[in-house]
C-alpha cells in the first residue's frame, strides 16, 4: 500500500489524514493495514518511533465507525505498559476518532479513579488503559469488556517486562470470543509468545524492522570516561543547546542529578514512577515548552514520551539489555528525524557495554573523552554551563475545577504544526 488513499477505511479518515498532512504510510503500517482492516489477527514487530500507533489505530477506528457503545461497555480496547504511552495514544488518536464520532476515554493510575469511572458510564466506545487501572475499575463494576470486538496489545514486552502479564491475559479473556487482536512488541521473549499462541487466531506477522533494528538518521556514540571525570562531563553535554533527556537507573539517582545539574545552571527536572501522574505531565509540558532543557528520567517513567525536536539521547547509567538500550533511543530520531545516543561508560563497564552493543546490532562511534575535550564537545555539543543556580518553577497546579488535561489526555499546549505520530 502506497497510500493512505488505497486503504478502504471510513468516510472521514481519509479527510482527518489529509487536515493532518499525511498521506504516505510507514512501512509498519503499509505492511499490517491490508490485513488488519481486513479483521485479521495482527502480530506486529517493529521498533519505537516505526508509526505503530495508527498502524493499529486506524483498522480500530474503522472497524469500530458507526457503532455506539453501551455506558461502560466500550467496543474498543488498547492495553499500554504506562500512562505516558496510554496519554500519547489517546492523544494521537483523538482527531480522528471525532472524524468518526467516537468516544475515547483513558483510564490509568495516578489519576482519579471516580473520573475514569464517570467517563466511562458516559458512555466511550475506545478505551486506552494499563492493565492495573482498568483491572480496578473491572472489579468495582464500572466497565465490562464483553462488547470488545477489536483488542491491542502496544508494547507488550515492555508490559511483560513490568509484570503485567497476569493481569493483561485475565482482561484479554473477558474480550468479546471471535474479536479481533492485534499485538505489537518489539520482541517475543518473557511470556509474550504465550499471549500471541493463547489469545491470537492465526495471526498474520508483519515485521517490518527487526528486533536489533536502528534508523539511519539515529547516530550512536560510546564515550569512554574515567570515574573522576564524569560529573563533569556529564554537566557539559546536559548544557548543550536543544532538549535532552539523561536516563539513570534509579528515581534517587535521577534526582541527585538534577538538582546537581540546577546547581550548575542547567535548567534540569526529574521524572521517574515516585511522582504523581499530573505531576509527571506538568514536567513533560515543561519540556516541551523548552523550561526544562535537560529531562533526567528512569526507564519506567520516560516510555511512550514523544517530543518534537528531541535530538539527543544520554544513557548515564547504561543499560543491561539490548532492548532497553533500543527503546531508550526510540525516544529521538522518530520518524525519520534525525537523533543521536550517546553512552557515557567507566572503565570496568566497558565489557558489558561491548557485549550489549554486538546484540543490538549496533556499531557506534567510540571515543576516550574528558570534560571540555573538542571530540565531546563535536560528539554532544557539550559546553560549559554558566555555573549560575538555577530554578525551574514548580508546575502549576490547574485551575480549580479545571482537570490537568483534556477528556483526550493531551497536556495543553501551544499549536505546532502536524505531523505523523509514532
Amino acid at each position: 500500500m502506497e497510500s493512505f488513499a488505497d486503504a478502504p477505511l471510513a468516510p472521514g479518515l481519509h479527510a482527518a489524514l489529509a487536515a493532518n498532512g499525511i498521506s504516505a504510510p510507514f512501512p509498519i503500517q503499509a505492511a499490517t493495514l491490508p490485513d488488519s482492516l481486513a479483521g485479521r489477527d495482527v502480530l506486529g514487530r517493529g521498533r519505537t518511533g516505526s508509526g505503530k500507533t495508527l498502524a493499529f489505530g486506524l483498522p480500530l477506528l474503522s472497524r469500530t465507525a458507526g457503532q455506539r457503545g453501551r455506558p461502560g461497555r466500550p467496543l474498543a480496547l488498547v492495553l499500554v505498559p504506562t500512562r505516558e504511552l496510554a496519554q500519547q495514544v489517546t492523544s494521537a488518536l483523538a482527531p480522528y476518532a471525532r472524524a468518526v464520532n467516537l468516544r475515547c476515554a483513558t483510564v490509568v493510575g495516578g489519576l482519579s479513579l471516580q473520573r475514569q469511572a464517570d467517563a466511562l458510564r458516559a458512555g466511550a466506545e475506545v478505551v486506552v488503559a494499563t492493565p492495573g487501572r482498568l483491572h480496578d475499575l473491572i472489579n468495582r463494576g464500572d466497565c465490562r469488556l464483553d462488547q470488545v470486538a477489536v483488542t491491542v496489545l502496544d508494547e507488550a514486552d515492555q508490559m511483560a517486562d513490568m509484570g503485567f502479564l497476569p493481569q493483561v491475559t485475565t482482561l484479554l479473556e473477558q474480550v468479546a470470543a471471535g474479536g479481533q487482536r492485534m499485538l505489537f512488541s518489539a520482541t517475543l521473549d518473557r511470556g509474550v509468545d504465550r499471549l500471541v499462541r493463547r489469545f491470537l487466531t492465526d495471526p498474520v506477522s508483519h515485521s517490518v524492522d527487526p528486533t536489533t533494528a536502528t534508523v539511519t538518521a539515529m547516530t550512536h556514540h560510546v564515550l569512554h570516561v574515567e570515574a573522576a571525570d564524569k560529573p563533569a562531563a556529564l554537566t557539559q553535554i546536559a548544557a548543550r543547546d536543544g532538549r535532552t533527556i539523561l536516563f539513570m537507573g534509579t528515581k534517587h539517582r535521577a534526582d541527585r542529578l538534577a538538582r546537581q545539574l540546577l546547581a550548575s545552571g542547567v535548567r534540569a527536572a526529574a521524572l521517574h514512577g515516585g511522582k504523581s501522574q499530573p505531576q509527571r505531565s506538568r514536567i513533560l509540558e515543561q519540556f516541551r515548552t523548552g523550561q526544562v532543557t535537560a529531562l533526567v528520567a528512569t526507564d519506567v517513567a520516560a516510555r511512550g514520551i514523544h517530543v518534537d525536536g528531541l535530538d539527543m539521547v544520554v544513557n548515564v547509567d547504561p543499560p543491561t539489555e539490548a532492548k532497553d538500550y533500543l527503546h531508550r533511543g526510540g525516544r529521538t530520531a522518530r520518524a525519520g528525524e534525525a537523533g543521536a545516543v550517546v553512552t557515557l561508560v567507566l572503565p570496568d563497564q566497558r565489557r558489558d557495554v561491548a557485549r550489549l552493543m554486538r546484540i543490538a546490532g549496533i556499531e557506534p562511534e567510540l571515543a576516550r573523552v574528558r570534560p571540555g575535550d573538542e571530540e565531546l564537545v563535536r560528539m554532544t555539543g557539550a559546553r560549559v554551563p554558566s555555573g549560575v543556580p538555577v530554578t525551574v518553577a514548580a508546575p502549576a497546579p490547574p485551575a480549580a475545577g479545571r482537570p490537568a488535561h483534556r477528556a483526550s489526555g493531551r497536556p495543553r499546549r501551544p499549536r505546532r504544526p502536524r505531523r505523523q505520530p509514532a
